[in-house]
């Protein structure tokens, strides 16, 4: 595996788009009911991009993952928080594409003077066909702490999920 990790293209929002697509209709890791048209997403890369790292995981050519931080809260005391979404090809879960992406943005963040990751995931115990814990125990074992839960928030596919906010500190509060 020689997964390559650079910035995104605007040309690359076909191949993110394929990537997020099965999310969206196949599971309730996303709470978007309709997958966005081509254009629509990649004015989504553009606007976000603008202002924080966006990143593309690449294996022998073929984008096989995604990586993002956009705006937490849109007030300036919350500059230096970002919340943080990561998606791999189900195709290619796990080999190690997603701690590659993260850790990557990770290192982007702290170049920018970010401080806290968020990471507002779905969560439904147990666990059903279209969610399960995994983006959970990922982020647990990148360090995050869960530090909100929210119930029956969000309506998908006929059924009620949660919502849980992580959190991740990485740099110094002064």
């Amino acid at each position: 595996m020689s997964i390559i990790i650079r910035k995104m293209e605007p040309e690359d929002a076909a191949a993110l788009l394929s990537i997020y697509a099965p999310y969206v209709e196949q599971t309730a890791v996303t709470f978007e009911y309709d997958v966005p048209t081509e254009e629509a997403f990649r004015q989504r890369m553009e606007t976000i991009s603008a202002k924080y790292p966006y990143l593309v995981a690449e294996d022998d050519g073929r984008v096989v993952g995604y990586a993002y931080a956009s705006t937490f809260k849109d007030r300036a005391a919350y500059q230096w928080s970002v919340e943080t979404s990561i998606y791999v090809a189900t195709t290619e879960r796990g080999r190690g594409i997603g701690r590659q992406l993260h850790d990557a943005l990770e290192r982007a963040l702290r170049s920018q003077g970010i401080l806290n990751m968020n990471a507002c995931i779905s969560y439904i115990e147990p666990e059903d066909e279209y969610l399960t814990l995994d983006s959970v125990r990922f982020h647990q074992h990148l360090g995050y702490r869960q530090v909100a839960h929210f119930h029956q928030c969000g309506k998908k596919f006929g059924r009620w999920y949660d919502m849980i906010w992580m959190e991740k500190i990485i740099g110094e509060h002064q």
